[in-house]
C-alpha cells in the first residue's frame, strides 16, 4: 500500500514529533510515512529525536528573513521531499493564507487544549497548560484539526479530554 508522504513541522523540543515517530514504528500509522521533520530554529532537540529515528531533519529559519523567503524555504524543502501532507507539531509559526491555500486540506494542527479554550495568540507549549490550571479547569485535552482558510480556523478531527487532577503541574498535564 502506498503511504502518504508526511512532514513534521516544529519548533522546539518535539515531545509530540517523539510520540507520531513511535506511533509510525508501532505501526500505528498505517496510512502514512514521516519522511521529513522541518524546524524554524537550529539547534532545537526535535532535530536529534528525528535523527534518532532515522528521519531526516532539516532547519528553515524564519528569524532574519521576511514570511515570504521563509515559506518559500519551506515550500522549497518539502517539494523536494515529494511531502504530500503535513502536520504541525509544536510548530510556533502562523503561516500565511498564501501558504495554506497551496496545501487545501493537507495540513494538520496539533494543539495542547481542547479549543476554543487557551488558544490563539501566546497560547502554545506550558502555557497553554498554565493557563488552564491557572483558570481552575476540571478538564483539559489536546485536540487535532485540518488548518483551511475558514475564520474558525480549521475543521476539528479528534478532542482527547482529560482530566485535572489535584497537584498537576503544566508538566503533568
Amino acid at each position: 500500500m502506498l503511504k502518504t508522504r508526511v512532514a513534521v513541522l516544529v519548533s522546539g523540543g518535539g515531545t509530540n514529533l517523539e510520540q507520531l515517530l513511535l506511533a509510525q514504528e508501532e505501526g500505528r500509522l498505517p496510512h502514512g510515512e514521516i519522511v521529513l521533520v522541518l524546524s524554524n530554529k537550529p539547534g532545537v532537540y526535535a532535530l536529534e529525536r528525528a535523527a534518532n529515528h532515522g528521519v531526516p531533519g532539516r532547519v528553515v529559519e524564519s528569524s532574519g528573513v521576511s514570511q515570504a523567503e521563509f515559506e518559500a524555504g519551506l515550500q522549497a524543502a518539502l517539494e523536494e521531499a515529494r511531502v504530500e501532507m503535513i502536520v504541525l507539531a509544536g510548530f510556533l509559526r502562523i503561516l500565511s493564507p498564501e501558504f495554506i491555500e497551496k496545501w487545501p486540506e493537507r495540513i494538520i494542527n496539533v494543539h495542547p487544549s481542547l479549543i476554543p479554550s487557551f488558544c490563539g495568540q501566546g497560547f502554545y507549549g506550558l502555557k497553554v497548560h498554565e493557563a488552564a490550571l491557572a483558570y481552575g479547569v476540571k478538564l483539559s485535552g489536546a485536540t487535532v484539526h485540518l488548518v483551511n482558510q475558514i475564520p474558525d480556523g480549521g475543521r476539528i478531527l479528534r478532542q482527547k479530554a482529560v482530566e485535572v487532577l489535584p497537584g498537576d503541574t503544566p508538566e503533568i498535564l
